[in-house]
């Protein structure tokens, strides 16, 4: 399993802008190979900015290149500098290869 995050510093005020540019979107994940979920999450906030971070689920590693590299990235991507004065800086990209998982039941894979 492979977590791909983004995280967004959006500037104070813009909070209410950002979630509905998020909601508002078409989704481009369903039906891709290996897709698994999609959570955006809300952080605490700063001085100059709120905290959020997109956090998505793949079967592997290869799954979110191939994410990476396809038409449909492109298109979610589309339009994304139009929106520069909701953030502090670029979107920072952080993934993880799953290496221990427990469910609720305390199943560890």
């Amino acid at each position: 399993m492979y977590i791909a995050m983004n995280r967004f510093k959006i500037v104070l005020g813009h909070e209410e802008e950002f979630e509905n540019v998020w909601r508002s979107r078409e989704g481009r994940l369903v039906g891709l190979e290996g897709y698994v979920e999609f959570k955006m999450l809300k952080g605490p906030k700063a001085e100059d900015h709120t905290l959020y971070v997109s956090h998505t689920i793949w079967e592997t590693y290869d799954h979110f290149v191939a994410w990476t590299k396809s038409e449909a990235f492109k298109e979610a991507h589309k339009g994304a500098g139009a929106r520069k004065h909701l953030y502090l800086g670029g979107p920072q990209f952080e993934g993880f290869e799953v290496v221990i998982s427990e469910d609720r039941n305390g199943t560890r894979k």
